[in-house]
């Protein structure tokens, strides 16, 4: 299957089961009580990690993802069945956007989210009896379910990004210090898409991440090379590697220095360890020079590795592990300090804003969720919606700002004429 790091696909939760108005019918007995029951809720949309994924190749063609509906309610109060949910699996690393705005990021540390939730059954009218109301004929409708379209981003999640040109040794080093298998050839652009391994180093262990090979102009998309420049924007350690046998190791450490600066997100600013590879292939007065030149250039020392013939490789890794071990402890006392708010604590805004000439619009959840419930072709259930206005105070609300009866109130998609 080809490899696919983005993807744009609808998923829609289920909508909530309407509740049911009805009454018992029972020999002898004429006049039954109400016993209509509650719609069951609508299906969440749930996206899930999946460690053996490494591509969304499978959402090329799935445009849209639907949970499953709740079940209207029954007579002799049934409650409705709820919706299945739905899960969507991802690989580690994957972006939720909606627009411009991120909706999850989906690693080892958040594993799972709901993107949508599915929509409240409704109501039976057996619900609303009461001491003064002894047979409500009411039945609320089930909630729509959540609808968003949304653009996935896979962002590979490793510890040491590899870059360098076309050529340079990546996919060598990482199939010999790892257990990844990825294509080699001895010829520019061989890997194509991102390769990960895991590497095992002195008791502790890693990812590494094998960047597809970069050239001038990568990070304004030349080559491609901003999609695989995102790649690395989750890791912690940069290890640039340069091919000793280059007619100008200065010329190629200064293009990719360029690329990581001009692309920005911190990649500039991440510890950055640079190699000379294929170090068997030169002499070492000649190999000695190269070395030394793109020390001065770049400011910071260089190792000398063989992947072929396994020449330096303890020294890197040793490098690498340390800068990966300090990273994972800055993460780890950052993720500490994040405080924990409890959101069922917080109370229900609402909102009254004027939007016209004697319109008026609430906003607030829980106020446009009873909206949205509301059977509006039933004059009881309108009646019901009005009270609850009156008792949140949004009537109290309307009349301080101006508000008088017969103006249109709107709340969300719904609109009723304001009856004080």
């Amino acid at each position: 299957m080809a490899f696919t790091d983005t993807a744009t696909i609808e998923v829609r939760a289920g909508k909530g089961g309407d509740g049911r108005s009805s009454f018992r019918h029972e020999k002898y007995r004429a006049k039954g009580g109400p016993d209509g029951g509650d719609g069951g809720r609508g299906g969440d949309v749930i996206f899930l990690v999946d460690h053996n994924s490494s591509t969304l190749s499978s959402y090329r063609t799935a445009r849209t993802i639907r949970a499953e509906d709740g079940a209207p309610g029954g007579d002799n109060r049934r409650h409705g069945k709820s919706g299945g949910p739905i899960t969507v699996t991802v690989p580690p690393g994957t972006q939720v956007w909606d627009g411009e705005q991120l909706v999850a990021d989906l690693t080892e540390a958040s594993p799972e989210v709901v993107i949508v939730k599915g929509g409240r059954g409704g109501f039976g009218n057996a619900h609303f009896v009461s001491s003064t109301r002894q047979t409500p004929r009411n039945a609320e409708l089930g909630e729509p379910g959540e609808t968003r379209k949304l653009r996935l981003e896979l962002k590979l999640v490793a510890d040491v990004g590899l870059v360098g040109l076309p050529n340079a040794g990546k996919s060598t080093l990482l199939s010999v210090i790892s257990n990844a298998r990825p294509e080699i050839g001895d010829y520019a652009f061989t890997t194509l898409t991102p390769n990960l391994g895991l590497v095992n180093h002195r008791g502790a262990s890693f990812l590494v991440a094998d960047i597809p090979g970069l050239i001038e102009g990568a990070s304004t998309g030349k080559g491609l090379g901003d999609e695989f420049l995102r790649h690395i924007e989750r890791t912690a350690v940069i290890v640039h590697l340069i091919d000793a046998t280059s007619s100008d190791v200065v010329a190629d450490w200064r293009t990719i220095s360029d690329e990581l600066s001009a692309y920005g997100h911190g990649l500039s600013d991440r510890p950055l360890l640079v190699a000379l590879t294929k170090i068997e292939n030169l002499p070492a007065a000649e190999l000695k020079a190269r070395r030394v030149a793109v020390e001065q250039a770049s400011g910071s020392p260089v190792f000398e590795i063989s992947a072929v013939a396994h020449r330096g490789l303890d020294p890197l890794l040793d490098a690498v592990l340390t800068e990966v071990e300090a990273a994972r402890k800055v993460q780890a006392a950052a993720a500490a300090e994040l405080p924990v708010i409890d959101t069922t604590s917080l109370p229900d805004f609402w909102r009254v804003e004027p939007e016209g000439e004697n319109i008026w619009r609430i906003t607030g959840e829980r106020l446009e969720g009873f909206a949205r419930r509301t059977n509006f072709d039933s004059p009881e259930a309108v009646i019901r919606l009005h009270d609850i206005l009156r008792k949140n105070g949004v009537s109290r609300e309307l009349r301080r700002q101006g508000a008088v009866p017969g103006d249109m109130l709107r709340l969300g998609s719904a609109e009723l004429t304001w009856n004080d």
